[in-house]
């Protein structure tokens, strides 16, 4: 793990990159790189995540400056910029059940290909997926996802780059650091080794390529 500014950890990213963005409807998002892509102008972005937010708020920032190209979501239905934008074909909205999203990042952390679900089974999530009896039961295919970066937001991060998280800011945030190729922290406190007790432990340090140091 090493420390770095905003800026740095920022130009890492390239346009046209895949980025899985913790959050819940913005709650634990990591605003401070949200806010750095949009001032760097990072464009053609596909996200991976819950949601886009609402104007002016988490992803939400992104949607409002044109800098996505995708977004691979379970809801749009509060940001009404990205449903205008959808229509217009200025982004391609790819939209899934809550669950099912989360299970395919998950499957991607693991380094499994896919997971089996019957949820969205004879509707029209099924549409251009493959579809399986497994013992006398339809189950749709969902293949698993992995993104370029992973952004997480945490509570605390120690010297070593494990992460604990504060109550529902939790959400997505473990899950996605464990289904990117590079992943960069923002932490509301950076404490010294030992002050985050191993059980309280969500992310561990080996899977963290990046801390932003909080300046």
């Amino acid at each position: 793990m090493k420390t770095i500014s905003l800026q740095e950890a920022v130009r890492l990213i390239p346009d046209g990159a895949s980025l899985m963005v913790g959050g819940f409807m913005a709650v634990g998002s990591p605003e401070r790189l949200i806010d750095e892509l949009v001032r760097q102008g990072k464009r053609d972005l596909t996200i991976v995540a819950n949601d886009t937010a609402r104007p002016g708020i988490g992803i939400g920032k992104l949607v409002s400056a044109g800098l996505l190209r995708k977004a691979i979501v379970s809801h749009i239905g509060l940001n009404p910029e990205t449903r205008q934008q959808m229509i217009a074909a200025k982004i391609e909205v790819e939209l899934g059940p809550q669950g099912t999203l989360i299970e395919r990042v998950r499957c991607g952390g693991f380094g499994l290909a896919a997971v089996l679900t019957p949820t969205g089974v004879g509707t029209v999530v099924e549409q251009g997926k493959r579809k399986l009896d497994v013992g006398g039961k339809d189950y749709l295919l969902e293949t698993a996802l992995r993104a370029d970066f992973a952004l997480v937001q945490a509570f605390l991060a120690d010297y070593l780059g494990n992460l604990s998280y504060a109550l529902t800011a939790r959400n997505f945030n473990p899950v996605i650091a464990m289904a990117a190729d590079t992943v960069i922290v923002t932490a509301d406190h950076i404490v010294p080794v030992g002050v985050i007790a191993p059980d309280h432990v969500a992310t561990p340090a080996p899977v963290v390529d990046y801390v932003v140091a909080n300046n």
